[in-house]
């Protein structure tokens, strides 16, 4: 069985929690969404251990920088627990987007060779398992609208206007 460290991060908007590997993150979840013990609950096939590891480490020192304005990407080694081969490629297109930008999700389809996947790109910008570190946040609706978001349109309008970007 593997090991999985977990821990969190205390933003002000709400918590964050975090999973990794010994050498990669896997998961950052919005704490005002469920418990410590229900993020816990996903993992319950894992060995888990509360504590920080070096990649948690890594990942709060750079969680700690982009809400200080200080880093504009994240260099963290992400490794994808679960999601279709779909999913995944979404999850990379969006990994892309540079800060202080956005794109629609018929950009993304566009992108991955299927324009007219545009609703199953928002279902997979969905279920991003690492959102802000994997910027889902940056894919707005091409009305101009900021479409929907896991942890609440408030977190999503926050973080495109720290980067910013005005809706």
């Amino acid at each position: 069985m593997d090991t999985l460290y977990l821990s969190h991060f205390n933003w002000p908007m709400t918590p964050l929690w975090l999973a990794a590997t010994d050498d990669s993150l896997v998961s950052l979840f919005f704490g005002r969404n469920a418990s410590f013990s229900d993020f816990q609950n996903i993992f319950s096939s894992y060995t888990l251990r509360e504590r920080d590891n070096g990649v948690l480490h890594m990942t709060k020192l750079q969680l700690e920088e982009y809400f200080q304005g200080r880093r504009v990407e994240f260099n963290l080694t992400v490794n994808f627990l679960s999601g279709t081969p779909f999913q995944q490629s979404v999850w990379r297109a969006v990994e892309r987007i540079p800060y202080g930008t956005v794109k629609t999700y018929g950009q993304i389809a566009a992108e991955l060779g299927n324009p007219r996947a545009m609703r199953a790109v928002g279902a997979a910008n969905g279920a991003n398992p690492v959102p802000i570190v994997i910027p889902c946040h940056r894919v707005v609706q091409s009305n101009g609208k900021l479409g929907g978001y896991g942890g609440g349109l408030d977190i999503k309008d926050a973080l495109l206007r720290m980067e910013d970007v005005l809706f």
